[in-house]
């Protein structure tokens, strides 16, 4: 069901959309931080597991790396406890529905630093045997990017339904379809956007999926409204549930299984709000058309005007 002609959702679309994203996005974190601490926390894997995070093909670069560590201030298995044991807290504190504004304002900036903290080598004419990222890390990052979307629209929406923060504030949904339509359609459509155009290149998710089907799907999850959108969005989260099931391996625990595909659970509640709620109108191909003949109107009337 579409909001009304003025964008806006009813209290119920509102809540049921703020609950889908806080669950989604929760598992996110709760995954995340429990397959790191467990790897931290054994002695026979945490060495191990501080190196992928540090070397040259991990997720912090050198220059992190100096500014962590420098003076002794954090060593890194420390560092990477403290980060994992916050993620697991703050990820059981999103599917509680506890402290979900802050909390979310908060992901939608840390996010980012997992982009800038990515070391990449993509400098042209240089052939370097160590291995690392030869994209650039937008688009290596670029699900993070789209999480960073969601905890926006999830702060402005607040907990929702079944959370502990309406259960104890009264807090008032931002109800502006338009505008919270157009983020969370962005956030998801710049995730098959790089996957559609740059998913030839190396780590850059696809989904496994066909690169032009991936692209087409792109330019439909930003232009198009209507059903159109909605059986766009709906396929969208087809192939992210298609790539969650065939990461799903019998020879690996729970855990690892999991945490394979942890990042595409978020995208998927938002998929699936999408197909159910709509794109809003803001931006749409049609919204563009129309903006665009009154630009060209008005200045006919002014020419005329003038004349």
């Amino acid at each position: 069901m579409e909001p009304t002609s003025k964008n806006q959702l009813t209290q119920e679309q509102a809540e049921t959309i703020a609950l889908i994203l806080r669950l989604g996005l929760g598992l996110v974190f709760v995954i995340g931080g429990w397959s790191k601490l467990s790897l931290l926390l054994n002695e026979s894997t945490q060495a191990g597991m501080v190196a992928s995070y540090l070397g040259s093909a991990g997720y912090v670069n050198q220059l992190f790396q100096d500014y962590l560590f420098a003076n002794d201030r954090f060593t890194p298995w420390g560092f990477l406890t403290i980060l994992s044991a916050f993620e697991l807290i703050t990820g059981v504190m999103f599917l509680g529905g506890v402290l979900i504004k802050p909390l979310s304002l908060f992901y939608a900036f840390l996010l980012w630093t997992f982009v800038v903290a990515l070391p990449v080598e993509t400098v042209t004419q240089i052939d370097t045997e160590i291995k690392t990222y030869n994209s650039p890390a937008l688009f290596v990052q670029v699900r993070d990017v789209a999480l960073s979307g969601l905890m926006l629209v999830l702060f402005n929406l607040g907990a929702g339904k079944n959370s502990l923060d309406s259960k104890y504030f009264n807090q008032s949904l931002n109800r502006d379809w338009g505008s919270l339509g157009l983020l969370i359609r962005f956030s998801i459509a710049l995730v098959f956007v790089v996957a559609g155009f740059f998913g030839m290149y190396p780590k850059i998710q696809t989904f496994d999926a066909n690169l032009f089907l991936l692209a087409t799907l792109s330019l439909l999850l930003v232009f198009s409204n209507g059903r159109l959108f909605r059986v766009a969005a709906a396929m969208a989260a087809v192939i992210i549930f298609g790539f969650i099931m065939n990461k799903i391996a019998v020879d690996k625990s729970l855990i690892a299984n999991l945490n394979s595909f942890k990042r595409e659970l978020g995208l998927l509640a938002a998929t699936i709000i999408m197909s159910w709620v709509g794109s809003g109108s803001k931006f749409t191909l049609r919204d563009l058309w129309h903006k665009a003949k009154r630009y060209f109107n008005l200045e006919k009337e002014t020419c005329a005007h003038l004349k």
